[in-house]
């Protein structure tokens, strides 16, 4: 796995794209002197496909309870909910958390299960649903999985036995504080203890389902674990998808300032972190013919950190951390959100959240924009990208070939702070060219990664009420001397760009390596 995106271009007939505007994303200005960054697509050697499941979410199981007023979060009935997720190109759904076996107080019974799948069907997602392990009843599992799959098999992508088990207890009372459960050293259970006890509920299961479909281990951040269960489980058992999580920031509480965590947030630290995790499993799921999902993820465990999570600086980081992984054949990420979420065994606010329900149905955080910054380029193949960037400027780029030959570039320009600068852009595409490009935006007022409102994509704000209203701008090109096509494009600092490039020919591109 190759972060690194610096890189001599490729230099043919090409299409060089931008555009300048303003914060907005509407206003033409002039763009802060820089050196300059070249992008060199090549649509001739298309890669992975972007599953149209790859963007999920992940909640905790209390949510399919209802409330004090006996009114579930998760029913056919909730359209705002339902709304939200077809606008940010939601497929895939994952119930699970502490709250649904360490933690676990009180299971769903058959008819909120009704009311969730019946949500499901109009939400058009698939399920990935988690079962209680530790202090479980594997025949309580089993008729929990029966009733589902009698009921709502076309819904189920798997079922996952247990939540993160590496940091189960071992001993009768859990002394640890609830804060500092899932690290590596207050993490003592052992992985040969997990296999037993999963091989056993695995049994029951499928003694009374059959067909019914496993995932695992779902443990955050430790490649060992997820390494054992595929040489263990991989090759028979039922298992069909591979899982792990991943808060690659850490623990919110370790956060020592606002500052420090955006700034980690948008630097290379985290990178790092995916680094290591895809080195120490991937290859070896690729290998036995797995597709593998981080089934829970985000930017710090215990609920996100306040200033950081909750900021513009987390939509620019969930829009690249979604390519990353992306580009890695990976089936696809789960988002862990919910007004409220587990951080060991209480439940506190999540600062980390996609949104959080109002008093008029939910408001978008900034992490939400980030996915539908996704979803509006994400369709298609992922093609390769190089990028020659001499003043190492702290910026992303990655290019998806739809069907019909349309390529999708997305910029995202990490720079931020008092002395950080606007990036020009020119995309070169050795082909036939392109006919015309349109650009969208997503920013924040005033550039500042540390707002937590009013930013924007395409010049609008996500509503759970109407369809998305984000406006495309159009990249008229010039002609040079050569007769290519010429535009110019600025990113500016703390912003992504989304940029559509229509082929002169429409074309289906070759088949994937």
């Amino acid at each position: 796995m190759n972060y690194s995106r610096i890189g001599t271009p490729i230099v043919a007939s090409y299409f060089l794209v931008a555009a300048v505007f303003s914060s907005s994303g509407q206003t033409r200005t002039a763009v802060a002197e820089d050196p300059g960054v070249t992008i060199t697509i090549d649509v001739n050697h298309p890669g992975a496909v972007i599953p149209a499941d790859f963007a999920g979410l992940s909640f905790e199981v209390t949510l399919l309870l209802p409330d004090a007023n006996g009114v579930h979060y998760f029913r056919p009935e909730n359209q705002p909910l339902i709304n939200i997720f077809h606008a940010l190109g939601i497929h895939s759904l994952r119930i699970g958390g502490n709250t649904s076996d360490r933690d676990a107080k009180q299971l769903p019974g058959f008819v909120d299960l009704d009311i969730f799948f019946a949500f499901a069907k109009a939400a058009q997602v698939k399920v990935i649903y988690g079962l209680q392990l530790h202090n479980g009843d594997p025949q309580v599992a089993a008729q929990t999985v029966k009733y589902i799959m009698d009921h709502y098999a076309p819904l189920v992508d798997s079922f996952a036995i247990g939540q993160e088990p590496s940091s189960y207890p071992v001993s009768a009372v859990d002394n640890r504080p609830t804060n500092e459960q899932m690290r590596p050293a207050a993490e003592h259970y052992t992985y040969s203890a997990y296999a037993k006890e999963w091989k056993r509920f695995a049994e029951a299961i499928a003694a009374v389902v059959p067909n019914v479909k496993f995932c695992g281990p779902g443990v955050n951040n430790d490649a060992r674990w997820t390494s054992q269960f595929i040489t263990g489980f991989g090759q028979s058992n039922r298992v069909v998808l591979i899982t792990a999580h991943l808060y690659a920031g850490g623990a919110a509480d370790k956060v020592t300032t606002p500052e420090n965590g955006r700034d980690d947030m948008l630097s290379g630290r985290f990178e790092q972190t995916y680094q290591k995790l895809f080195d120490g499993f991937a290859s070896l799921a690729i290998s036995n013919g797995l597709p593998y999902r981080l089934e829970e993820a985000n930017s710090f465990y215990n609920a996100g950190a306040a200033g950081v999570s909750d900021t513009f600086a987390s939509a620019l980081w969930g829009l690249d951390f979604m390519y990353r992984w992306a580009e890695q054949h990976a089936a696809g990420l789960n988002f862990h959100t919910g007004d409220r979420v587990a951080a060991g065994a209480s439940l506190r606010v999540a600062k980390y959240a996609v949104f959080f329900s109002t008093t008029n149905g939910y408001q978008i955080c900034p992490l939400g924009y980030g996915l539908k910054a996704f979803n509006l380029g994400a369709h298609g193949k992922i093609i390769p990208v190089t990028m020659a960037n001499l003043q190492q400027i702290n910026l992303s780029a990655y290019a998806v070939l739809d069907e019909d030959g349309t390529v999708y570039v997305t910029v995202i320009n990490k720079e931020h702070g008092v002395a950080a600068k606007g990036i020009k852009v020119s995309i070169n595409q050795g082909s036939d060219g392109f006919r015309d490009g349109q650009v969208m935006y997503l920013t924040a007022p005033d550039q500042d990664v540390s707002a937590k409102f009013g930013q924007t994509l395409g010049g609008a704000e996500i509503s759970n009420a109407s369809d998305f209203a984000g406006n495309w701008m159009a990249l008229t090109p010039e002609a040079d001397g050569g007769g290519a096509g010429i535009c110019h494009v600025a990113v500016p600092a703390a912003s992504a760009a989304v940029i559509k490039l229509t082929p002169r020919n429409p074309f289906r591109p070759s088949a994937s390596r």
